[in-house]
C-alpha cells in the first residue's frame, strides 16, 4: 500500500495499518497521514480492502488507476496487409502480463518491457515476411499497438496526459518525455552505436516509435540517450523509460477526474 502525503511516499503493507495505528509512538503522525489520504475512520477490514483494491495502484506519481465502476480501458486491433497479419490486445489497467510473439525475438523482448514496466496487459500475435527482413512486421506491430492505445484511451478524460521518466540499465541511461495530446510527433536522439543487436536492425527502433506515435496521436518530444555504449542496453533502457512514462500519462488524476487535461486533439 502506497500513501502519498505532503509530496512524500510512505510504503506500508496492508497488514501494518492496524499495527501502526495501534502504536502509541506512531499514533499522532499515522492519524494525520490517514486523514490526508482519506483512509481515517474506516474499519481495519475496510482499510485492508482499500489497500488491496485496484483503484489504489500507483504509477510513481500518486495517481489512481481507475475509479470504482469505471469502464475497462482496453483496445483490440487486427491489422492485415499483404505483408503481415497482426493482432493486439492492450489493457491499460492490467498487471504487467505480456504474451508477445512477433517472429522477431528481440522485438518480443522489448514489448515485454512495455508490459512489465507499464503495468499493462499486452498481447501481440504477428506473422509477416521476416524471410525478407523485419521491417514490415516491426512497423505493423507498432502501428497496431498505437491504434490499440488510441482505442483504450477513449476520450482521455481524467488522465494525467504527461509522462517523464529516465531509466538506467548498467552503463546506459535514456530519458523519455511524452504527451498524450492527439498530435503525433517524434524527436529521436538515441545514437545507437551498432547496426544490429543479434539479427535485429537497430534502425527499426526509430521506425517502431514513429509508427506508434502516428497511430496513437502521441507527442514524443524526447527520446534521448543520456549515457551508454552497449546497443542492447540503450534500446532496452529506451523501452523501459517509455513504458514508465506512458504509465504515468495514462493514470487517472483523482483531482481532474472527468476533465480534459488541457487541449487534446481528438483522433477517434
Amino acid at each position: 500500500m502506497e500513501l502519498l502525503a505532503s509530496g512524500g511516499t510512505v510504503s506500508l503493507m496492508a497488514s501494518q495499518v492496524g499495527d501502526f495505528e495501534g502504536s502509541r509512538v506512531f499514533r499522532p503522525c499515522w492519524s494525520s497521514l490517514l486523514s490526508v489520504c482519506g483512509v481515517k475512520g474506516r474499519s481495519p477490514k475496510a482499510r485492508a480492502a482499500f489497500a488491496a483494491s485496484p483503484s489504489s495502484r500507483d504509477a510513481g506519481n500518486g495517481a489512481t488507476v481507475t475509479s470504482p465502476g469505471a469502464p475497462p480501458r482496453i483496445g483490440e486491433v487486427e491489422r492485415i496487409t499483404k505483408e503481415t497479419s497482426v493482432q493486439v490486445r492492450l489493457d491499460l489497467d492490467g498487471s504487467g502480463v505480456a504474451d508477445c510473439n512477433t517472429g522477431i525475438p528481440f522485438l518480443d523482448h522489448m514489448l515485454d518491457q512495455i508490459a512489465s514496466h507499464g503495468l499493462f496487459d499486452l498481447t501481440v500475435k504477428a506473422s509477416g515476411d521476416i524471410h525478407i527482413d523485419d521491417h514490415h512486421t516491426n512497423e505493423d506491430v507498432a502501428l497496431a499497438i498505437g491504434t490499440a492505445l488510441l482505442k483504450a484511451l477513449g476520450d482521455r478524460k481524467g488522465i494525467y496526459r504527461f509522462g517523464n521518466f529516465s531509466a538506467p540499465l548498467d552503463e546506459a541511461a535514456v530519458n523519455v518525455i511524452l504527451d498524450l495530446s492527439g498530435r503525433p510527433h517524434l524527436a529521436y536522439d538515441l545514437r545507437i552505436p551498432t547496426e544490429r543487436v543479434g539479427t535485429y536492425d537497430t534502425q527499426l527502433v526509430e521506425h517502431f516509435f514513429q509508427s506508434l506515435v502516428n497511430t496513437s496521436g502521441m507527442t514524443l518530444p524526447s527520446n534521448r540517450r543520456m549515457a551508454g555504449k552497449n546497443s542492447h542496453h540503450i534500446i532496452e533502457a529506451t523501452f523501459k523509460a517509455f513504458a514508465r512514462a506512458l504509465r504515468q500519462a495514462t493514470e487517472c488524476d483523482p483531482v481532474g477526474k472527468g476533465l480534459y487535461p488541457g487541449t487534446i486533439l481528438s483522433r477517434s
